[in-house]
């Protein structure tokens, strides 16, 4: 079914394009994708870590392509498409991964670092969404994945630019599906919408506060969001919740938005620690401290999403949903009865 898809070829049989893919979660999706027998196009800014990155698949027996490249270029996205084709005869599947933060009041942020955010993490995606599409409809067919955050639909104090350009990413996603759907094309678009997710994008992000930043909780591994991500390049969804909590977060917000604007002292405090920043300067202009998939998150951190596993398997999750009723209701007429006694 166009915008969505039906069952697409197995991972050993795509080529997969990654951007973000020297660190956090578009790492662990181009390790999980080649480890699956995929062909992988490495992009990112950082050139020593994608050939490192290289060969290592390789060495494994895997098939990969490392592209440095900054994807707020259009000119550069369109170099990572054309290399693909040269090498590998095209792509399957494009997946946008590469994003950045910035922690600090709105009033504080500089307007170079407000741009150089927006211009990675929302023209990033667009950019790389439409090189995609252009080569899906010569190619016929594809997928196309844009990651966006629980952030896609909350907004978080101290992250104010980078919730903004998460609701972007999913305006635009949304938007291009429709568009895809009316033009006739077979393409399956997926926004995938992570929790906190224990990457290193806290300690790359450029820091104005006045201590080092973490995630609120709850968080999870980013191998969960490789696993969706994967998963929806052969099973297409429309969304995924990556994380229950997440997902709790936004229903809550839906049912009681004027109380969610008062939990800001609240969001803000977690998101700070006690000791100084680290490097207040951050990736967001320059390509350092990538290579890394996991972050330094100093709480819990869950491995699964019991909410994500069951959500890529609709009947499962209806299953679910019809035992936690079942049992609500069970529940309620337990106590009605006992309150009669």
């Amino acid at each position: 079914m166009t915008g969505l898809g039906g069952r697409r070829p197995p991972l050993s049989r795509q080529t997969i394009v990654v951007t973000g893919a020297s660190s956090g979660i578009g790492l662990a999706t181009a390790r999980m994708a080649a480890a699956r027998g995929a062909a992988v196009v490495l992009a990112a800014r950082s050139a020593e870590v994608l050939a490192g990155l290289r060969a290592e698949i390789e060495a494994a027996g895997g098939r990969a392509l490392d592209v440095p490249a900054d994807v707020g270029s259009r000119a550069e996205v369109q170099r990572i498409a054309d290399r693909a084709v040269e090498t590998f005869g095209g792509f399957d599947t494009w997946v946008n991964v590469a994003g950045l933060t910035v922690y600090g009041p709105l009033a504080a942020i500089s307007d170079d670092d407000h741009e150089r955010l927006i211009r990675t993490n929302f023209w990033g995606t667009v950019f790389g969404s439409l090189v995609a599409a252009d080569h899906f409809r010569a190619r016929g067919q594809g997928g196309l994945i844009n990651v966006g955050s629980v952030a896609s639909d909350l907004a978080f104090p101290f992250q104010g630019l980078y919730a903004a350009s998460k609701h972007a990413v999913k305006g635009f996603t949304d938007t291009l599906r429709m568009e895809l759907l009316q033009e006739g094309l077979p393409v399956a678009v997926t926004l995938v919408k992570p929790t906190s997710i224990d990457t290193p994008l806290p300690q790359r992000a450029r820091n104005y506060m006045d201590r080092e930043p973490k995630l609120p909780p709850p968080v999870y591994a980013p191998e969960e969001v490789a696993h969706a991500i994967l998963h929806a390049a052969v099973h297409p969804q429309r969304d995924i919740f990556v994380g229950g909590g997440g997902k709790v977060l936004v229903a809550a917000k839906e049912f009681a938005p004027g109380a969610y604007d008062y939990l800001a002292p609240a969001i803000t405090a977690f998101q700070r620690r006690r000791e100084p920043p680290h490097d207040p300067e951050g990736a967001l202009h320059a390509p350092i401290g990538a290579g890394r998939v996991r972050g330094t998150h100093p709480g819990y951190v869950m491995r699964t999403s019991a909410y994500t596993r069951a959500s890529l398997h609709p009947a499962a999750l209806a299953g679910l949903a019809a035992t936690g009723l079942a049992l609500g209701a069970a529940s309620i007429l337990g106590g009605g009865r006992r309150s009669r006694r």
